[in-house]
């Protein structure tokens, strides 16, 4: 496959012809609000989770560590899949009769439920671990601070530690939510019609001229354009988090180590306390 096929202008055709790249967009839309949905719930339910890993009562503590550890090292397609096939077909069908007709179609799947929740436990596992080890990065000095101005654990908790971790933590749970974003395109396996399966849509049908708009539409050039949209929407989200890192830096007049995954965060956090032996 030569670079004249990828941008010959004949199999660019299809993205001008018919309704094939608003039939795309919709698809996409799709997954953006999939996403959006995934991503407030896998937010509170990550914050609940570490909270509960930083318990003092050590039951707590264990539990909550084993059902992060649990769901975040498990693939998120085989979640999706047990997901799809454990919930009760009686909970599937209530939930689909129960869903308002003006709702978008693909959340009136009776698989919408496994997908969301498939896409919150994981990800809400993983933002535990990052915001448990951006409050475990503070100086401990902030946690005693609060107890020595008559604070309690949870107001401290509350009005000074999570504040400032939560803070530390911006680019890397902007991180993740961007995973969480690509992840959706995952949920076509339960035919949910999102931006993927728009996309093989087009690709099979673009080229009949009794189904389609008679220009094929080459699978690569269809799906270098679902690549694209979300290049451009995680690209943003890229952006967003960094300008909240700078004016983050402006207000407290702080220079944080840059982290990127979960492994740097852990990283940072050892290190922060671990005490320094005098020299």
């Amino acid at each position: 496959m030569t670079v004249g096929y990828l941008f010959d202008p004949e199999n660019w055709r299809w993205l001008f012809t018919g309704n094939n790249f608003r039939f795309l967009l919709s698809g996409f839309w799709i997954n953006i609000q999939i996403a959006l949905v995934a991503m407030v719930l896998s937010l509170c339910f990550g914050l609940v989770l570490a909270l509960l890993r930083l318990s003092k009562q050590r039951i707590v503590s264990v539990a909550a560590g084993v059902w992060i550890d649990v769901w975040r090292n498990l693939p998120l397609i085989f979640i999706i899949l047990y997901l799809a096939l454990a919930i009760p077909e009686p909970w599937r069908d209530a939930y689909q009769r129960s869903v308002p007709e003006w709702f978008p179609t693909a959340f009136q799947s009776p698989f919408f439920l496994a997908a969301v929740a498939a896409l919150t436990l994981y990800n809400s596992a993983v933002l535990a671990e990052i915001m448990r080890a951006g409050v475990a990065s503070l100086e401990r000095g902030q946690g005693e601070a609060a107890a020595s101005i008559g604070l309690r654990y949870w107001q401290s908790m509350r009005l000074v530690i999570l504040p400032q971790g939560l803070r530390r933590m911006v680019p890397a749970t902007v991180s993740q939510l961007i995973t969480l974003n690509k992840d959706t395109t995952l949920i076509s396996i339960l035919g949910i019609q999102e931006v993927m399966r728009h996309a093989r849509i087009v690709t099979s049908t673009s080229g009949s001229p009794f189904v389609g708009t008679g220009v094929d539409a080459p699978l690569l050039q269809v799906f270098l354009t679902v690549g694209v949209m979300f290049v451009a929407v995680n690209l943003a989200l890229s952006r967003l988090s960094r300008r909240l890192e700078i004016r983050e830096r402006r207000r407290t007049g702080v220079e944080t180590a840059r982290v990127a995954g979960l492994e740097d965060q852990l990283t940072v956090a050892e290190a922060a306390v671990t005490p320094v032996p005098p020299r």
